[in-house]
C-alpha cells in the first residue's frame, strides 16, 4: 500500500519530437505554462504563448524618428507599396503596421491583399498578435496587418511603428503605454531596426524612451544611417562619429552596436562618392536579414529557455513572500515589510538555490506589481512543477538542439541548390542580372563574355613572368611559381586556394594558361572579393574546356 513512498522514480526519457516548432510548442504546455499559471508569472512579466508565438515567420521591427525613412525602408526592400501606406516629411505613419504575406483564397487560388484591423488582428489564431489585446482600444485603433503578395513575405515579416516624435510634439499623450508596447514587440521579433537621418541625429525624450524600451534585447538590435548620400565623405564620417557618441550613451554594452550605412529608396544618390560602400553596407544589411529564417527556431528555443529560467526564479519568490506571511494577524504589515526588503530576499534565494543575480527581475518593477497583490492568494513551492522544468531545461532542451542541427543542415543543402531562404524585392536578382550584387564582380568577371577569357586581358603581362621562370615543356614547378605568387603578401592559406584553382589539371605543375589564371585570381583576392571553392566555367582555361555535346547528333 506504501509502496510508492520507497519507489525509486525512474529517469525520465526525453521527449521525441516531429520538428522545433511542435516540440516547443509540446514543451511549454506540458511543462513550463502549468509553472507559470500556478505563480501567476502572466501577471508580473509576460503574458501566455500562443501556438502563433511559434508557428510565426521571422518579424524585423523598425524604430525611428519621424521621417528617417521607415516606411520608405519597407518599400525598398519589398518594392512595391504595401495597403496602407503613407509616406511624407511629417509624421505620417500614426499606425503599428504589420506586414504580412496574404493567404490564397482556397476557391480561386488568389492571395487575399488587404488592411485588418487591430480589433480583428488580435482574435485571429494564425497571427502572434492576441496579447496585444491587453492594451486596449486605444493602442488597437492604432494598430493594422498589412497583407499583400510578395516573394519577400514569404519569408518574414515586417513592423512599421510610428514616427517618434520630437520637440513639442511628444509632450502630446499617444492614449496607450508606447514603451511598453514596444518591449512587447521587441520580446517577440527576430531583429530591430533603428532608423537615423543623416540630419536628424538628436534622441528626443520619447525616443530614448523607446531605445530604454528595448535595449535589453540588445543582441537583436541592428542600426542603420539612411539617407547617407545626402551628405559628402568628410560629411558622412562626422556624423557616423556623433551617431555612435549618441548611441553610447543610449545603449550600454560593452560591444559597439553595428551600424550600416546606405541611402535605402530608389531615388538617385545625391552624392554617389560612396556608391560603392553604400552597396557593400547594403549588401552586408540583407545578408544579416537573410540569415533570420535559419536562425529562427534556435532564436525561439533560446527565447524559452530565457523564459523558462526566469519564471523559476518568480516562482522561487512567490513561494518565499506566501511562505513568509503570517497565519492570521499582521499580514499587512508583513507584507510592506517583504515588498521593502525585496532586495534582501534576491540575495537570500540566490544564495539558496544557487541561481545568478542576473536571472532575477527588476526588483523595482516586480514592487510595484506586488503591491497590488492579494498575498493570500499565492501558493508554496511546488517540487514536481520546478522538477518538470529542471528535466525539461536538461534534457528535452538538448534533443531540440540536435533537431536543430538537423533541420539546418537541410536548410543549407536547400539554400546551395535553390539560393538563399528571402528572396524577391531589393534582396534578390538573377546572376545573370547586370544590377545583381556579384554581377561582374570578382570572380565573376567575364561570366557574360560568350567564350572569351577575361584572362586574355593581361595575358601578355601574365606570359612574359611565366617565361621568366623558366618552364621546362611548357609548364613551371611549384616551386618557381610559389617564388612570384609569394611577392603579392596573400597568406599562404589564401594562395594555397589560388593554386587549387589554378591547378586545373592536378598534375602539380602550372601552364602557361593555368599560370595566367593564378595570377588573375590573385588580383581578385587582392581587390578584396572571396574566392569560390570551385573554378567558375568562364574561367576554365580555353585549352582545358570540354566541348559542348552537339545536339543534332544527340537528336540522331
Amino acid at each position: 500500500m506504501l509502496r510508492w513512498i520507497c519507489r525509486e522514480e525512474k529517469e525520465r526519457e526525453p521527449e521525441i519530437f516531429e520538428n522545433v516548432s511542435l516540440g516547443l510548442k509540446n514543451l511549454y504546455k506540458s511543462r513550463l505554462k502549468p509553472l507559470e499559471e500556478a505563480y501567476k508569472f502572466h501577471n508580473f512579466h509576460s503574458p501566455a504563448l500562443h501556438n502563433a508565438d511559434f508557428d510565426s515567420k521571422p518579424m524585423i521591427l523598425l524604430i525611428g524618428q519621424y521621417s528617417t525613412g521607415k516606411t520608405t525602408f519597407i518599400r525598398y526592400l519589398l518594392e512595391k507599396d504595401f495597403p496602407g501606406m503613407r509616406i511624407g516629411p511629417e509624421p505620417t505613419t500614426d499606425c503599428f503596421i504589420a506586414i504580412m504575406a496574404g493567404a490564397k483564397d482556397k476557391a480561386s487560388g488568389v492571395v487575399n491583399e488587404g488592411i485588418v484591423p487591430g480589433n480583428a488582428a488580435v482574435v485571429d489564431d494564425t497571427k502572434p498578435f492576441r496579447a496585444l489585446s491587453s492594451f486596449g482600444n486605444a493602442f488597437l485603433s492604432r494598430f493594422l496587418c498589412s497583407h499583400m503578395e510578395n516573394e519577400v513575405l514569404n519569408s518574414i515579416s515586417i513592423i512599421d511603428t510610428p514616427g517618434i516624435l520630437s520637440g513639442e510634439k511628444q509632450r502630446v499623450n499617444r492614449g496607450y503605454d508606447f514603451a511598453k508596447v514596444l518591449t512587447w514587440l521587441a520580446e517577440r521579433v527576430d531583429r530591430i531596426i533603428l532608423l537615423f537621418d543623416a540630419h536628424k541625429l538628436d534622441i528626443s525624450d520619447e525616443f530614448h524612451e523607446a531605445l530604454d524600451a528595448v535595449k535589453t534585447f540588445d543582441s537583436k538590435i541592428r542600426v542603420v544611417l539612411n539617407k547617407s548620400d545626402q551628405v559628402n565623405t568628410q560629411q558622412l564620417m562626422r556624423v557616423y562619429g556623433a551617431l555612435m557618441w549618441s548611441l553610447g550613451k543610449v545603449i550600454t554594452t560593452p560591444e559597439v552596436v553595428r551600424v550600416y550605412i546606405g541611402s535605402f529608396w530608389d531615388q538617385p544618390l545625391r552624392y554617389d562618392e560612396n556608391r560603392l560602400l553604400f552597396e557593400a553596407e547594403r549588401n552586408d544589411l540583407f545578408d544579416d536579414i537573410q540569415s533570420l529564417p535559419r536562425n529562427a527556431a534556435l532564436r525561439k528555443l533560446n527565447d524559452l529557455i530565457k523564459r523558462a529560467r526566469l519564471a523559476k526564479v518568480h516562482a522561487y519568490i512567490i513561494s518565499h513572500l506566501y511562505d513568509s506571511m503570517p497565519s492570521l494577524f499582521g499580514k499587512t504589515k508583513t507584507k510592506n515589510k517583504l515588498i521593502n526588503d525585496l532586495e534582501k530576499i534576491f540575495v537570500e534565494l540566490s544564495h539558496k538555490h544557487s541561481i545568478s543575480l542576473g536571472d532575477f527581475p527588476n526588483a523595482q518593477k516586480m514592487k510595484e506589481k506586488l503591491k497590488l497583490t492579494d498575498f493570500g492568494k499565492l501558493r508554496s513551492l511546488s517540487k514536481s512543477m520546478v522538477k518538470k522544468v529542471d528535466d525539461m531545461l536538461a534534457k528535452d532542451i538538448a534533443e531540440l538542439m540536435k533537431l536543430i542541427q538537423r533541420e539546418e543542415t537541410k536548410a543549407a543543402e536547400k539554400i546551395k541548390s535553390e539560393g538563399p531562404s528571402v528572396k524577391g524585392g531589393a534582396f534578390f536578382a538573377s546572376k545573370d542580372n547586370p544590377f545583381s550584387n556579384t554581377f561582374g564582380v570578382g570572380v565573376n568577371a567575364g561570366s557574360d563574355c560568350d567564350g572569351e577569357w577575361i584572362v586574355s586581358e593581361k595575358k601578355s603581362a601574365y606570359d612574359e613572368v611565366f617565361m621568366k621562370l623558366n618552364p621546362a615543356d611548357g609548364k613551371v614547378k611549384g616551386s618557381e611559381a610559389k617564388k612570384e605568387m609569394i611577392k603579392s603578401k596573400l597568406p599562404n592559406t589564401a594562395l594555397a586556394k589560388v593554386w587549387r584553382l589554378a591547378d586545373h589539371d592536378k598534375d602539380g605543375m602550372l601552364t602557361e594558361e593555368e599560370f595566367a589564371l593564378a595570377m588573375h585570381l590573385i588580383n581578385v583576392r587582392l581587390e578584396g572579393h572571396v574566392l569560390p571553392d570551385d573554378l567558375p566555367k568562364h574561367l576554365i582555361p580555353p585549352s582545358q574546356r570540354s566541348d559542348e555535346p552537339d545536339l543534332e547528333e544527340e537528336s540522331d
